[in-house]
């Protein structure tokens, strides 16, 4: 499978996907509340999308510090930039922001094609599609982490 996304391709699907989305708001029109709704959903999905294919980018381009904006550890004071860099050893080879498969609330999930190496491990080449999580705070989606310590000093 081949797994090379170039910027351009990936800025064809966001515009082509957002104009689908602004295309089947005008061929509906206003025809009450659940258009609204469905509005709404459709933008919160555009900003999803949009926010994941940004922070993705920054974790290919290695830009952990970009990264960090998107991140919903930069909301904990727990934990701070320093910490976060510390982390880290994956390098993405390419990755494809695919789908906003569901939301629910504050939480939802992004389907998100990758290639990787972790160099200190020797891997190379690995291919993996995840459920990528995010959490919307404060009307902003934030890239949320699994199974996490507590603390950075944990």
């Amino acid at each position: 499978m081949d797994m090379f996304f170039s910027r351009r391709r990936l800025m064809h699907l966001l515009s082509a996907s957002v104009l689908v989305a602004l295309a089947a708001g005008c061929a509906t029109g206003v025809t009450g509340l659940s258009d609204a709704s469905n509005s709404q959903k459709d933008s919160e999905k555009v900003a999803l999308l949009k926010r994941a294919q940004e922070y993705w980018a920054a974790n290919q381009k290695n830009d952990s510090v970009e990264a960090w904006k998107y991140e919903e550890l930069s909301k904990d004071p727990a934990w701070t930039l320093e910490a976060y860099l510390k982390r880290g050893g994956i390098v993405y080879d390419a990755v494809e922001v695919r789908e906003v498969k569901e939301i629910e609330g504050d939480r939802a999930k992004v389907t998100v094609a990758m290639r990787y190496s972790v160099p200190m491990l020797r891997l190379k080449g690995q291919e993996a599609v995840a459920q990528d999580e995010w959490r919307l705070i404060d009307g902003i989606w934030f890239h949320a982490r699994k199974a996490i310590p507590a603390s950075p000093a944990s």
